[in-house]
């Protein structure tokens, strides 16, 4: 596994523990401030992974696709994958 791909994992990981621990608050109905901000960096967690995953792609599979003269459809998943941030 390479680098960009162990620290989506490692993020990942954090994340799963950190969503167990969110709905524990919510379970025992801490303040919903709090649990508003462990939300918020929950979803920083998935960004985080998500980034280091599409960029393991661009450097992989795009990089390859120019060999085997299949880029225009990885670039077409790249431009879909980021229009889906700008939502």
């Amino acid at each position: 596994m390479n680098e960009d791909k162990q620290k989506a994992l490692n993020l990942l990981k954090t994340a799963r523990g950190q969503l167990d621990s969110i709905i524990r608050m919510t379970e025992e109905e801490r303040y919903c401030v709090d649990i508003a901000i462990q939300i918020s960096a929950l979803d920083s967690l998935i960004r985080k992974a998500n980034l280091n995953i599409l960029k393991n792609h661009i450097e992989t599979c795009v990089r390859d696709s120019f060999e085997d003269n299949t880029q225009d459809e990885k670039i077409e998943e790249v431009i879909h994958i980021m229009s889906k941030y700008i939502k």
